[in-house]
């Protein structure tokens, strides 16, 4: 059983993007790929992080413990006016080596729209640089977020589209985490001169 840890990274309250991070969570256990001791769902409008640096840094001292256990990481990041929302990258500016290097991360794109593909490159071309996470080249998109993955069934032809990309997708995340699992033991993740990408 894999330790996985989903990032919902909208800063709303009950967003849908933890609606999908909880819809992802509950599939892989139901898959038998995590279990609810597990997997955790970080959700940043339920717990936010204080816009970086900060004094006081809320709940990271929480968030690091989880992702420091994980074996992979699903980000799911909603399309805010074409872009990553801030509370997604405020995450990755917190997020060093010793949370997330080498580990494998599942990207998730959200859309109330038809959008959902701005997050993905964004997120691609520049959060992992000083983390190391290792995106899967597969990623997600969940397009007009609020028609599915609502009900225990799909509710229409794209819900079940989108429902078999997801086992797909997540049974990929899986075999990367169990392939990457001996390549981060052998690492040397502490070089000083080598702490930040460049």
């Amino acid at each position: 059983m894999l330790n996985v840890v989903f990032v919902a990274g909208s800063s709303r309250r009950n967003s849908q993007s933890a609606k999908v991070a909880r819809f992802l969570r509950q599939r892989m256990i139901e898959q038998q790929q995590t279990q609810e001791g597990l997997s955790h769902v970080i959700d940043l409008g339920e717990g936010p992080l204080p816009l970086w640096p900060a004094e006081d840094a809320g709940p990271w001292a929480s968030y690091s413990q989880q992702l420091q256990a994980a074996d992979a990481v699903v980000v799911i990041a909603p399309e805010w006016n074409g872009m990553a929302c801030p509370a997604i990258k405020n995450f990755f500016i917190y997020a060093s080596k010793t949370e997330l290097a080498h580990k494998p991360g599942l990207l998730v794109g959200v859309s109330s729209g038809i959008g959902g593909a701005y997050p993905i490159s964004e997120l691609r071309a520049s959060s992992y640089k000083n983390c190391r996470l290792c995106y899967l080249p597969e990623h997600l998109i969940v397009r007009q977020v609020e028609k599915v993955l609502n009900t225990p069934e799909a509710a229409s032809e794209d819900d079940q589209r989108l429902r078999a990309r997801i086992d797909y997708d997540l049974d990929i995340l899986v075999k990367y985490a169990e392939a990457l699992r001996p390549v981060r033991a052998s690492i040397d993740l502490s070089i000083p001169a080598f702490t930040n990408g460049m």
